[in-house]
């Protein structure tokens, strides 16, 4: 069985297919003028209904059966695990952003996490005041200005830009779960990372899922939000943040983005 690093052409293929049946099968021009931050919204309303069904009969039960079965201690375990994996990626970003404060904090986090941590099962540097940081490549590459281009919503992965899947394509081959040499065990790792990081999007499905407006417009206009808010490290410039987001959001919905923004920023909670 293949892995991910090599089903990554198989998946941008897929990618494509997919997306024009779902054109295909029923998706109208969308009426109005078109977002200038969603020219594809026509294609991406439907693949957000493919995925939406796809989440709501297999990947949501899935995660929810995780939560409810898995041990906590264990939940909390595998949790941590996959945090200081991550961890890597978010060294490598930190030193091509010149954030090198941040780095030697985030190598610091990594080197005691793996050692003293287990692997990173214990996470024993947050409380050494060395915090979780979320750096990527979509992230470097808009700090280094490439711009956002189109948002777009991924067969199986969801909302992200055109800049975000590239990002996505260099960094997901490359992934430590491919260092496992055993196909079994290299499958369970990913069945298990993919139902450990559904759980944790539960209450932020939630909040989607109370919204008083179009759950495409509001999951949309807070994916562009979050990540906004990312690459200006939790400050972006006002013109930015109020820039592209749908002018007539009710107060509802306002509140909704701003609790489901604190959700996506706290992804570690039980």
């Amino acid at each position: 069985m293949m892995k991910l690093s090599t089903l990554i052409p198989v998946w941008l293929a897929s990618s494509l297919l997919i997306g024009g049946l779902v054109l295909l099968s029923g998706c109208a021009s969308v009426p109005g003028p078109a977002d200038e931050n969603d020219p594809l919204e026509s294609y991406n309303r439907a693949m957000f209904g493919f995925n939406d069904g796809l989440d709501r009969t297999i990947l949501k039960p899935a995660a929810e059966a995780y939560r409810d079965t898995m041990p906590q201690p264990l939940q909390t375990g595998f949790r941590n695990f996959f945090s200081n994996l991550d961890d890597i990626f978010v060294f490598l970003n930190d030193v091509l952003q010149l954030k090198l404060a941040q780095a030697a904090s985030d190598l610091s986090r990594l080197v005691w996490n793996t050692s003293i941590g287990l692997a990173g099962f214990i996470d024993v540097a947050t409380p050494m005041d060395l915090p979780k940081h979320n750096e990527d490549l979509g992230q470097t590459l808009a700090v280094w200005g490439i711009g956002d281009g189109p948002y777009i919503v991924l067969p199986f992965l969801g909302p992200s830009t055109l800049r975000d899947t590239a990002g996505l394509a260099v960094e997901l081959p490359h992934h430590p779960v491919n260092e496992i040499d055993d196909t079994e065990t290299y499958w369970a790792t990913i069945v298990l990372m993919a139902a450990n990081k559904r759980a944790q999007l539960l209450g932020a499905s939630k909040v989607v899922e109370e919204a008083a407006l179009d759950s495409y417009v509001f999951t949309r206009d807070a994916y562009l939000q979050h990540r906004l808010y990312l690459i200006h490290d939790g400050n972006p410039p006002k013109q930015k943040r109020d820039m592209g987001f749908d002018k007539e959001s009710s107060k509802e919905d306002l509140e909704l983005e701003l609790e489901l923004e604190r959700e996506l920023q706290s992804p570690s909670k039980p």
